[in-house]
């Protein structure tokens, strides 16, 4: 009674006011200065400059710990591009003429921290539609002769079993066959038989002999990149284009490249994308299943789907009549797609001949082409082939050039099957007109517009449909 009497007493004291309410702390309710506490730690910025296929650059003030798909997106956005998810970030090593994509969930800064100072290395910004495709398409991508997989599995391997087994922690297909590799400290290449393992990359010293006591360790790839050649044989004397390496992420120079050299693309390919789901797994699977995953905490689940030209976009349409349709015949699109071209070409002589240009109007079919993002003019089959193998040796990849053997004629360079193909698009003259076709004639087109937007439609005498166009982009 004495204490409760003693309380009331205290209760019944006016209170007196805090001159300094933030230096006290309240148990029911903080009264803390937010000033007073201690301020989070900004994210550094630097900057990065990041080329395109002209040699434009651009430069970029980026938190430190930026990926590489978040460098494609904010360039994306930049410069309203289409995103299509084959943007990628390239890494290319001119002293060593190296160059690798790199991986969308990757730090940016880590990349560069790699670098020597007195190397000039780029980043680079193009597309490359080979990126996620054995996703797609798995089995084209390992062939028969260079895959084995575990006794315990049947010998018919389904295209989601394939992906199980690459991306599953337990079982894990066996590569093998022959690479070429420089000796080290040696100017020399030796052919080797070499098995792609969970634990590694090894070379047999007897043949093809897969004994535990033949094989002989050559390389692992938790602390080292892979880089594909991107000289061919100028610098490292390969014997073969195809080759390929591995740079240890904190190198001293060329003495600690592992290098190797495969007899065709189609080996590389499959060695390459091997080693990529070796090491990186289930996040490769995750990078081609969310695209993008940026900052802002937004998924292509709640953003507006943009529209990219694929196949599957691309129609012939009839809008003569009332109403619309789709001409799925090719001979009719064709007969459409000329007459329309020649009223086009009517119509734009007249305007011309308005203006009193009578010489525009004679050349204007000539050069029509060259506004085209597909169209490069004075390339040489080999800047074609480099052209094409940066943006991914997905079927269907092209570009037209002219044709250094005959001046008057273009090429047609276009991806299949792992390789590059060249066709030749002839001009034809007849009553007159001029005429382009790729197979001698029976299917002309009035310019090269038109012969393009028909082989996106149809196959014809190309083995696959035009897809994908490679372009000179600019930042």
């Amino acid at each position: 009674n004495r204490r409760k009497k003693k309380d009331d007493n205290i209760l019944d004291i006016p209170s007196i006011p805090n001159p300094f309410p933030e230096l006290c702390c309240s148990p029911f309710a903080s009264v803390l200065s937010a000033s007073l506490l201690p301020k989070a730690a900004p994210r550094k910025k630097q900057v990065i400059k990041v080329y395109s296929e002209d040699d434009t650059s651009r430069a970029l003030e980026v938190p430190s710990d930026i990926t590489a798909r978040d460098v494609c997106q904010l360039l994306i956005l930049k410069n309203h591009y289409i995103d299509d998810h084959s943007w990628t970030l390239f890494e290319q090593l001119n002293h060593t003429g190296l160059g690798r994509a790199i991986e969308d969930h990757e730090l940016v800064m880590e990349v560069q921290s790699n670098w020597v100072m007195e190397e000039e290395n780029k980043l680079y910004f193009r597309k490359n539609y080979a990126k996620y495709e054995f996703f797609k398409n798995p089995l084209s991508f390992f062939p028969d002769h260079m895959i084995s997989f575990p006794s315990e599995t049947n010998a018919a391997v389904s295209h989601s079993g394939l992906l199980q087994m690459f991306l599953s922690s337990s079982t894990y297909p066996e590569i093998h066959g022959y690479l070429h590799a420089k000796e080290q400290g040696k100017k020399s290449w030796k052919k080797l038989y070499f098995l792609l393992r969970r634990s590694g990359l090894y070379f047999s010293t007897k043949g093809t002999s897969k004994e535990p006591r033949h094989l002989q360790f050559f390389c692992e790839f938790s602390n080292s990149d892979m880089y594909m050649s991107l000289t061919g044989k100028k610098i490292s004397g390969a014997p073969t284009n195809y080759g390929f390496c591995f740079k240890p992420n904190k190198s001293g120079g060329t003495r600690d490249l592992k290098q190797l050299c495969a007899d065709d693309e189609q080996s590389r390919t499959c060695w390459m994308t091997a080693i990529r789901l070796l090491k990186y797994g289930m996040q490769l699977y995750q990078n081609y299943m969310q695209p993008y995953q940026g900052r802002s905490g937004c998924s292509p689940l709640n953003l507006t789907p943009m529209r990219s030209i694929s196949e599957n976009s691309l129609v012939a349409m009839d809008f003569s009549g009332h109403r619309s349709r789709i001409i799925e015949n090719p001979t009719e699109a064709l007969s459409v797609a000329v007459e329309e071209g020649l009223a086009w070409r009517r119509r734009g002589c007249l305007r011309l001949n308005s203006h009193g240009s009578p010489i525009a109007t004679s050349n204007m079919g000539m050069s029509i082409h060259r506004s085209q993002s597909w169209f490069h003019h004075k390339i040489s089959r080999e800047e074609a082939q480099r052209l094409i193998l940066q943006h991914g040796l997905v079927d269907g990849v092209f570009l037209v050039r002219d044709s250094q053997s005959n001046p008057k004629t273009f090429v047609l360079s276009l991806s299949h099957g792992l390789k590059i193909k060249h066709f030749q698009i002839v001009p034809l003259e007849d009553d007159g007109k001029l005429f382009y076709t790729l197979d001698d004639g029976h299917t002309r087109f009035t310019d090269l517009i038109q012969l393009v937007e028909f082989y996106q439609l149809n196959k014809g005498v190309l083995p696959c449909k035009l897809k994908h166009y490679c372009a000179r982009i600019a930042l």
